[in-house]
């Protein structure tokens, strides 16, 4: 008897190191997205959905606003870990405000899935009949803020933007005539042009400086980066591998449908209207020529050194 119990007692350290460990709890991110509904700005709920966050040990905490903006100032107040979709100038302007904000991917080169839209009784039919008319954009500060003053400062417009919030409220603002010109984002938006009720006028392609340099951009804070580098370098990774799956599985569509809500017609063609190089997360296009058009745009007095654009930008690299 004693044999036995000498024996147990020896086996028991074993047994307690062989069993298995339970599930490693997964970490919590808190991301914010603009423009609930929109494809790109999506990626990381529809990896969340599509389970690829969770493969990386990750649990993304979604908060919806109304435009970058709106994300950057929670990620400076280290309410959010995360900021997507950031109009590129509006962080660059308020990094050279002394803001600890780091800039860890591009999120659109180009501006492929944007365009201005008039109800269709509207007599605006072109460019130059937007003269003395509102032309919305989302939030001060944000890439469609930037790009209609691109759009006035190319066709020397007498326009005056109108701040109108979320694509669907500009919808709303648009279709009673509260401003003249609405701006969207493809496909979110588009049901009111498919069916007749609104017209396209000008996209994104029509202002040349907008056609090859990133106009959105990710975002963290400073102390976050330091503190939680390695989960930052996940969530990058996971965002890679969930823009391969969007453009790759036909399951990606079905539960962009249900988080968008748009009807099936409108998300069959979201891949071909935004191609899958323009969300490339892995540099920054046209630095140059975004911090030019910045300070002329008034975002920020002089362009970045390269020394403040080293900490300023630290994208991860890929995780092998």
């Amino acid at each position: 008897m004693k044999l036995l119990t000498f024996l147990a007692a020896l086996c028991a350290p074993v047994l307690m190191f062989a069993a298995p460990r339970p599930t490693q709890a997964q970490d919590v991110l808190k991301i914010a997205i603009p423009q609930r509904g929109a494809w790109d700005s999506g990626v990381a709920e529809l990896g969340q959905r599509g389970g690829i966050f969770k493969k990386h040990g990750l649990t993304l905490d979604v908060l919806f606003t109304q435009g970058g903006p709106e994300s950057i100032q929670v990620v400076i107040g280290g309410g959010i870990d995360i900021a997507t979709a950031v109009g590129v100038s509006a962080a660059l302007g308020t990094y050279a405000k002394g803001a600890p904000i780091r800039l860890i991917g591009s999120e659109m080169i180009g501006a492929p899935e944007l365009y201005w839209y008039v109800r269709s009784q509207s007599a605006t039919r072109i460019i130059a009949d937007f003269n003395d008319k509102t032309i919305a954009y989302s939030l001060t500060g944000s890439s469609s803020h930037a790009a209609v003053l691109a759009l006035i400062q190319q066709y020397k417009l007498t326009a005056r933007p109108v701040s109108t919030g979320s694509i669907q409220a500009t919808v709303t603002q648009t279709m009673t005539g509260q401003v003249d010109v609405g701006f969207g984002a493809a496909p979110f938006g588009l049901d009111v042009v498919e069916d007749g009720r609104a017209r396209i006028v000008a996209t994104g392609n029509d202002v040349a400086s907008l056609r090859t340099r990133s106009v959105r951009v990710s975002l963290t804070n400073a102390a976050t980066l330091a503190s939680r580098r390695d989960a930052i370098a996940r969530f990058v990774q996971a965002y890679r591998e969930t823009l391969d799956w969007m453009y790759a599985d036909p399951a990606a569509l079905a539960i962009y449908k249900d988080y968008s809500g748009l009807p099936d017609n409108i998300v069959r063609r979201v891949r071909e209207l935004i191609p899958k190089e323009a969300m490339n997360p892995d540099s920054v296009a046209g630095m140059d020529q975004i911090m030019a058009e910045a300070v002329n745009l008034k975002f920020m007095p002089t362009p970045l050194t390269p020394e403040q654009l080293k900490e300023f930008i630290q994208i991860p690299p890929p995780i092998k």
